[in-house]
């Protein structure tokens, strides 16, 4: 079983979800990068700051963590086992990147940073396909060519994927305390 998980994806692919599923399934720690970077008020770190922090994040044996930061594909990539791209359809995610801002209903709330949407915003993810995407797909065959990648492309295909996973013992044992609470 994978024990480094490496999500990534346009914007409001769905990246944050599945983390936070994927993890509780397979009982492994959770990293949403976004928490780590974005200081209160959008306030970015220095990129040695953020390459240093992304680099002891990496350095622990299990993980599933979440993220794009193209600046730091060169370290995350070769700790990853396993590495999922959502490639998910552009209005589908343009679509979900606003009604998370309307709705205010981040799944790695981030405390202090409000979501907000610029058109800068909205062309990096319209983009995304285009651009990020190559970019992303050209440092997985330069970083990790033997890495068990898997690619999702559509939130069907995510579901399936999803309930193909085995689920640990303390995954079940979360799933099944959490059901045991909620039923009294």
């Amino acid at each position: 079983m994978a024990q480094r998980i490496l999500i990534v994806g346009s914007c409001a692919a769905g990246k944050s979800t599945l983390g936070a599923a994927l993890a509780t399934r397979l009982a492994l720690p959770l990293v949403h990068l976004d928490q780590h970077y974005w200081r209160p008020g959008w306030i970015e770190p220095s990129t040695e700051d953020w390459r240093a922090q992304v680099a002891g994040l990496v350095a622990e044996p299990r993980w599933v963590m979440d993220g794009n930061y193209g600046g730091t594909l060169d370290i995350r990539l070769p700790r990853a086992d396993r590495i999922v791209l959502l490639d998910q359809p552009r209005r589908l995610t343009l679509y979900r990147a606003v009604r998370r801002r309307v709705l205010r209903n981040r799944v790695d709330e981030l405390y202090g940073s409000p979501e907000r949407i610029t058109w800068p915003f909205l062309k990096w993810i319209w983009d995304y396909p285009a651009r990020g995407r190559r970019i992303l797909l050209e440092a997985i065959a330069e970083y990790a060519p033997g890495t068990e990648f898997v690619r999702l492309r559509g939130p069907d295909e995510v579901t399936a994927w999803l309930a193909a996973q085995p689920e640990s013992g303390e995954g079940l044992a979360r799933k099944t305390a959490g059901t045991r609470r909620s039923s009294r």
